[in-house]
Order: C-alpha cells, then structure tokens, then sequence
C-alpha cells in the first residue's frame, strides 16, 4: 500500500489542459463546435479585464464532452466569478451546465453573454438559473461586473444592458491566441463591428451602422500573429468590402507576407466589387483567398419582405468574375425558408447560382435566431419554426413540413456531396441541366434508400451514385463509371466498389504501378 500511495503521488495532478495550481479568480469559458474555432470573444473579455487580467483564465471546450465534466474542469479552478459564452450551438449543453454549477457551487456567481442570452431574456431556463446576463457588447460591461462584485458591490439588475465604448477604447485580443491556437486552430480577427444592411433573419440587422477599428492598429496586431506564425486568419466582419479603401489595405497587408500556407476569409457583399478591389484580388494565387458571399435568396419580392437590398444582376456579374477572372475561392449561401419564397422559387434562385459555378454553394435552412426581425412574418406567413436549438423553420404557408424535410435532407446530401470535392466529375452528370430538380430527387432516391442523412460509408455512397445515375436517371453507364472512378481514385480511398469488375480494378492497379515505376 505503501509503495501505492508514492506511485500515486508522482500521477500529473490534472489532465486539464491549460490548469494551474494557483487559484483562479474569474474563469471564462465556452464551449466550441469544434476544436479549431477559438472563440475570440472571450478573449476579448479578458483582453480588456483591467486590473483582473492576471486573475482570469479563459477555459474552452468542444461539443461532445459531458456538461458534468466541463463543470469539474471549471470547478478545479476554484473560481469566484464564472462567465460564460452562450451561442445557438451551445445553448443546450450549457442550461444543463448552469444548472449543475448552481447545484453544486451556488455561491459562486454565474455570468452569462453572448447572442443566444441577449433577447427574450423571460423565456429562457438557462436564465433563471444564472446569477447575472450581459446583454449585448461585453467587452466593458463584464470586467466592470466583475470589479463590483469582487469588490462587494452587488449590481440592482440581474439584466445588464452591454455597453457599446467607441472602438478605441476596447483592447484588442490577439496577444492572447495561444501558441497552440496560432499552429492549430483558425484565427478569428475583425477590422468593423456591425453591419449597415436590415436583412431580417440577421441579428446585425439590429445595428445602426458598421463601425470601423484603426485599420493600422488591427495590422500591426495581424503582423504580431503572422510573425509567431499563424497563417489561418477568418475575419469575421459582417462587410468586409463596404469600405473599398480599407479593403485594399488589408488585402496589401496579406499580399505582402504570401507564402504557401497563408489562408485569409472574408464575407464579402455581392454586388459592390468596384474594379480597385478587383485589381487587389487578381493578384492572389489560387488556395490564399476566400469569399464567404451571402446571396440568400434571388426573389426580388422575398429581398423587400425581409429588408435586403440586393442588385441581383449586379451579383451574378460579380460572382461570374470572381470565378472565371480571379483565384478566390467562393462559398455562397442560400436560404430554404425565408417568407414569401415557395419551393419554385427557391428552386429557380439555385439553379441561377449553379449556373454561376461558385465553387461551394451553402444551403442553409432559415433559423428564428432570438431578436431578430424576421419574427414579424411569422402570423402572415405561417412559419413554424423548431422550438428547440437551432430553431430552424419547419414550415410556411409556401412550403409544407413534408416539403421542408425534403429540403433539409437536399441540404444535408448537397454537403456530402456536391461541397465535399469528392465527385468533381460525377457532380456535372447528376445535374445535368436541371440541377434542382435532379438533386431533389436524388436527394429523395438516397433516403427512400437508405434511410439516413448521416454514417453512409464512403464506398456506399459511390455505389449509390451509380445506381441512381444509371437506373433513375438513365446516364449512360460508362460514362457514369469513368466519371466515378475516376473521383474514387482521386480521393485517395482503395476500398471495393461494386460497380467496377474486378479486371478493371486490376488494370487500373497494374496502370498505376507501371506509372510510379517510370517516375
């Protein structure tokens, strides 16, 4: 027993990652959907922390670990404040995290912030539960929470408006992204703040304007990352090309340090790409750039339902250039759902966006994020919306439950599919010229098949495309399995499909090996 006990004592104290055995004050924490997003918001309340910097340690977590865990990780700290970042993709694991906290550490106070918590604060379980909300912008109001109650003020409200501080006045982050996060994660940065656009499914619908950090400052922050080597950089500014002039600077910013790992991301506006801006894009290679291009819907009539100015002809053109004049990559999104829009229309827009070529096309199901606008349609136009995480619509006057699941599996297998790279070849003959409507069947086909939207094992999947491809759609068979092949090979997968003899998988392999032999 003896011998035991020493053993025991020489085990590492903690498996935590990032614990210290000094006593934490405050702990930030969140709970990511993936282990790459480091969540910047945090660190922008403990950027600005004053006086607390020291005393406060930002804990993040992914999706998949048990609440009651992340609770023992919190805990071991020993804090005497807990905040906490709640979103959309969280918001149920953390009501359940609040509430073991008040359970097993009820004097500890619990702070919530973040957009999930800053509308319909009445509503929601996870609020009751907390101790303070922070609504809003944190960036101040926190730390100014904070230094109340260590100080033995306590504030009158449980409801905290956020104060908006001119930008100046707001410490910027990026100091703060770790080693670790510089080598393995995306780093999330931002030149504005808000955005000046209604579209009422946005929350930034609720801004009155986009405001706009020192561009030279957030620079020298950039190149402070850069020189520690990050190289994955996604600005998550609502509109990155408003303002043209400082568009081109940062672009220059970027062209200046090129090299074969740098990746930048913006979200761009689609039809205000004036030709100085073009000229700056014209210059990346391939695999540097990025445009993230929000097109949502082509229906002019659905565009004034939700307050969305858009010159649509202006859009294509621009996404037409984008593709065929420069190198970014484009990843455009629609939106299945929106009001006044039927399945006709919907289908019509995304046949327009097919045609453009835009390298990813993002189907997204319209969401009732809490606050926004969007909510004024729901009696005119019948929207039912999911009353659960992520409160994705489930039907219209326009478009009925059935229907909308259907969507919904379209959106899920256009992912699996079309966006994963997978089929480059084979993506042409399952569209053809009537991309929507044979998606859509194709997308009915794989699940009156299969039965699952998810775990469809990777030669599965080709095996299914040849059987819908030749027996539903009538595409020439040969055709359909050089195009198939082709792509298995390319994706670097050497399982068995059951549409290639045996004789052809062993030319091919001979072919191969005669190849590698002759390099």
């Amino acid at each position: 027993m003896t011998n035991f006990r020493a053993a025991l004592r020489k085990l590492p104290i903690s498996p935590i990652q990032g614990h210290n055995d000094s006593m934490t004050t405050i702990v930030l924490a969140t709970i990511n959907a993936r282990y790459v997003h480091a969540a910047v918001g945090l660190r922008y309340l403990k950027a600005n922390m004053g006086a607390l910097f020291d005393d406060t340690e930002i804990v993040e977590f992914v999706l998949g670990v048990r609440p009651i865990d992340m609770v023992e990780a919190i805990l071991k700290r020993e804090p005497r404040i807990i905040g906490l970042g709640v979103y959309i993709w969280n918001i149920e694991e953390m009501t359940k995290i609040v509430a073991l906290l008040k359970r097993v550490a009820p004097d500890v106070p619990v702070v919530l912030g973040g957009p999930e918590v800053s509308y319909e604060t009445d509503q929601q379980e996870i609020i009751i539960n907390a101790d303070y909300v922070i609504t809003g912008w944190g960036d101040v109001s926190f730390a100014k929470l904070c230094h109340d109650l260590m100080g033995g003020k306590t504030p009158q409200e449980k409801i905290i408006a956020g104060e908006q501080p001119p930008l100046d006045q707001i410490k910027l982050p990026y100091t703060l992204y770790t080693d670790e996060d510089v080598t393995k994660r995306f780093i999330y940065v931002e030149a504005s703040r808000g955005c000046p656009f209604k579209c009422e499914f946005c929350l930034s619908a609720l801004d009155k304007t986009a405001w706009p950090f020192d561009v030279d400052n957030v620079l020298r922050q950039l190149d402070g990352l850069y020189q520690r080597g990050a190289r994955h950089f996604r600005f998550v500014d609502r509109t990155f090309n408003l303002k043209i002039a400082t568009s081109i600077k940062i672009l220059d910013f970027f062209l200046a340090r090129l090299d074969e790992k740098l990746f930048v991301h913006f979200e761009v506006i689609p039809d205000h790409l004036p030709d100085a801006l073009k000229a700056v894009i014209k210059k990346f290679p391939p695999e540097r750039l990025q445009f993230e291009i929000g097109i949502q819907t082509w229906n002019p009539e659905v565009q004034t339902l939700i307050s969305r100015r858009q010159d649509n002809d202006q859009s294509a053109q621009n996404i037409a250039w984008l593709r065929n004049e420069s190198q970014a990559h484009l990843h455009v999104d629609l939106i299945v759902g929106l009001p006044g829009e039927d399945l006709e229309s919907f289908g019509v827009g995304f046949d327009r966006l097919v045609a453009l070529n835009p390298h990813d096309i993002q189907v997204g199901i319209l969401k009732r994020l809490r606050g926004t606008p969007i909510d004024r349609h729901t009696q005119a136009f019948q929207m039912r919306y999911n009353p659960s995480p992520p409160y994705n619509i489930l039907a219209t006057d326009r478009i009925d439950f059935i229907t909308m699941q259907r969507l919904s599996r379209f959106a899920r297998y256009w992912e699996l599919v079309a966006n994963s790279g997978r089929f480059a070849r084979t993506v042409p003959l399952l569209l053809s010229d009537q991309a929507f409507a044979r998606f859509l069947m194709f997308a009915d086909w794989l699940f009156a098949k299969t039965g699952k939207t998810h775990e469809i094992a990777l030669e599965r999947l080709y095996d299914l495309l040849f059987e819908c491809l030749t027996q539903e759609l009538a595409a020439p068979s040969d055709q359909v399995t050089e195009a198939l092949y082709a792509d298995y090979q390319a994706s670097g997968a050497r399982g068995k499909l059951s549409f290639i003899p045996e004789s052809s998988r062993k030319n091919s392999r001979r072919s191969q090996e005669t190849v590698a032999q002759l390099r």
